[in-house]
């Protein structure tokens, strides 16, 4: 297993909800955390403090990934001065519960903007940053990915695209750098429309929400476990991609 002391992880969209969440577990185990928000100034104030009191270190980064070009400028900087930068963490996403006919031009753009072209960028800055030392790349998925619906329409398509990111940057990035995905299920109740609690654990196999335990594990296996895993995008999601 590797050890993350003393190791930079850069996690967007980190001040919040299940980025949160992987921002305290990686520290928990060493990782000096580098918080990406877009407008969660207190959140990611507040994320600060608390990773400091669990000893900690981390620091804040600002940007509006729904401006990809603008934000890899900001996070760029912070990718390249960074010496002990091991890992990316492209959390950051929008989801809307949107039909196909009720997808306007500028909703697919934003989508795809926020969910696949700032993970593009980011991949490719974290790839010149290291360089040839070894590096590990997560993109945080949804089940919804490689078992697309006609729901969540241009969210829908634009975690496919980044699931195909996912693998072909493995192996263009292979050797030095290892990339996998994890696609959620039910971790968390929706913040916005995207559907009551009930509606979304009936189809669930194993009945249940996700303990956030068990996304932190996982999430920590594939920072720290065999450098042999690539282009894998494991399922937590309680077996909803089977049904």
């Amino acid at each position: 297993m590797e050890n993350l002391c003393g190791k930079s992880i850069l996690i967007t969209g980190s001040a919040r909800r299940i980025g949160r969440r992987l921002a305290i577990a990686a520290a928990k185990n060493g990782a000096n955390i580098i918080i990406h928000h877009g407008h969660s100034d207190e959140e990611a104030a507040s994320l600060v403090r608390e990773i400091k009191q669990l000893g900690g270190k981390a620091k804040t980064i600002k940007a509006d990934l729904s401006h990809p070009e603008e934000a890899a400028q900001s996070l760029g900087r912070i990718i390249k001065d960074e010496k002990e930068l091991y890992a990316l963490v492209n959390n950051a996403a929008i989801f809307k519960s949107m039909k196909f006919s009720d997808t306007t031009l500028d909703e697919w753009r934003l989508h795809m903007d926020i969910n696949l072209s700032a993970p593009f960028l980011l991949t490719q800055l974290f790839a010149e940053s290291i360089g040839d030392r070894k590096g590990r790349i997560i993109n945080i998925l949804d089940w919804r990915a490689l078992r697309p619906g006609k729901d969540h329409f241009p969210y829908t398509i634009s975690k496919a695209a980044l699931a195909a990111l996912t693998k072909s940057s493995a192996l263009a990035l292979a050797p030095n750098i290892s990339v996998n995905g994890i696609a959620f299920g039910a971790i968390l109740p929706p913040s916005d429309d995207g559907g009551n609690e009930e509606s979304i654990i009936n189809p669930v196999p194993l009945e249940r929400w996700a303990e956030l335990k068990e996304v932190e594990e996982l999430f920590i296996f594939l920072l720290t476990g065999p450098e042999y895993i690539t282009g894998e995008i494991i399922h937590l999601d309680g077996g909803r991609h089977l049904v």
